[in-house]
């Protein structure tokens, strides 16, 4: 077994969740000091991390660490350092940016979505790094933006990063599960466009709300219709079309049949699934005699199927297996990840694995696990050592 540094990743964690990392300008907030925190100790073992901006305070910081056994694959771990923002803080029972650790826990925001992975991907490649040589190189990558429209993966596969990536390992929580398959998201905005007149007389106008009521109407008989086609997934559940956000008029002027109304629609998909499809079938229901509609693409994040087999994803497995004495269970990511942007636009086999709850993140009271933050830690050493010295006699 390689030998881990257990307390320093656990205080490393606790040192990234007392920096508050949301993307929230109003407040003087981004993800500089989380990234900083992370290129000092990147620093301080002997590595050369490059800072990029994917946005204006929101760099990506990546480091490549060179194993010293000759020619071998790359592997890349990945975390973000963004977090959401802690919300509202009387629904808190902990101080959100403390960092406590009780009960065996370590409590705040992001200590479970992802800063916990972070940490465990820099002290597994390091302890890796300390047990010897190993062939091939690791990438360990702490990018911006996934808890948004992730900027930072875009900006890494844009740079040319991806190219020499054999299998990237995304830390985000999942409770032990390996989930080497993630839902899409295709995110779409309808606008419709009538024309204006007084509730008096609606014969002088046309009225887009009426649109919006046939188009909500379609949207339901679309996902019945998706569900039939695509049966529910064993790990990522059903399809689902939800229309999250109608606006249209004024409560003000209730009397006013108003020219323009919006319709935004957030869509989950299985592999399978095509999105442009969707896209143009929801413009088709947008349709309506006199009334214009435009539909715009928001985001389009495909669904993620890696072959179980895939080196990158047996590696992982044979590690849980090798450091827990427990047999791997694998799952799926009910939303999509900077793993989604690596598989899809980076041409890179990814799996995500990490510590923390499935369905804690964005939670007040979020916490994980300290013990899992180790255990998970000496997990990513072996799978790297495993998926990097596969290919030797």
């Amino acid at each position: 077994m390689i030998e881990v540094d257990a307390r320093g990743v656990v205080e490393f964690t606790q040192a990234l969740v007392r920096i508050p990392s949301t993307n929230d300008p109003a407040r003087g907030r981004d993800e500089r000091p989380a990234a900083d925190l992370v290129a000092a100790k990147m620093r301080e073992w002997g590595w050369e991390p490059v800072m990029s901006e994917a946005a204006p305070g929101r760099p990506n910081v990546v480091a490549v660490v060179e194993g010293g056994g000759g020619d071998g694959p790359t592997l890349m771990f990945e975390g973000h350092t963004d977090v959401v923002t802690e919300g509202d803080l009387s629904e808190w029972t902990v101080d959100p940016f403390g960092g406590e650790i009780r009960d065996g826990r370590l409590w705040g925001r992001g200590s479970a979505d992802m800063k916990s992975g972070l940490a465990a991907t820099l002290y597994a490649t390091r302890a890796l790094q300390l047990a010897g040589p190993f062939p091939g190189r690791i990438k360990v990558c702490a990018l911006a933006d996934e808890e948004g429209l992730m900027l930072g993966a875009h900006h890494f596969v844009d740079q040319g990063l991806a190219a020499d990536v054999d299998g990237a390992i995304v830390a985000e929580p999942e409770a032990g599960e390996i989930c080497a398959v993630a839902k899409g998201a295709l995110r779409l905005r309808v606008d419709l466009t009538g024309k204006m007149a007084h509730g008096a007389m609606p014969q002088h106008g046309r009225n887009p709300v009426e649109a919006v009521g046939a188009l909500l109407t379609g949207l339901r008989r679309l996902q019945a219709e998706l569900q039939q086609r695509f049966p529910a997934h064993e790990h990522l559940g059903e399809v689902y079309v939800t229309p999250t956000v109608v606006r249209a008029g004024s409560e003000e002027q209730v009397n006013v049949i108003p020219a323009t109304a919006s319709v935004f629609v957030d869509v989950r998909t299985v592999p399978g699934v095509d999105h442009k499809e969707v896209a143009d079938r929801v413009a088709a229901l947008a349709a309506w005699d006199g009334i214009a509609a435009e539909v715009s693409v928001l985001v389009d994040r495909p669904p993620v199927d890696v072959p179980v087999d895939d080196p990158v994803v047996a590696a992982l497995a044979a590690a849980h297996r090798d450091v827990t004495g427990e047999e791997p269970v694998y799952g799926g990511v009910p939303g999509s990840t900077d793993g989604t942007v690596l598989t899809h636009w980076g041409g890179v086999p990814s799996v995500v694995y990490g510590p923390g709850g499935k369905w804690i993140a964005h939670q007040a009271d979020e916490y994980v696990e300290v013990a899992e933050i180790v255990t998970c830690t000496r997990v990513f050493a072996e799978a790297a050592r495993r998926f990097l010295t596969r290919n030797l006699p």
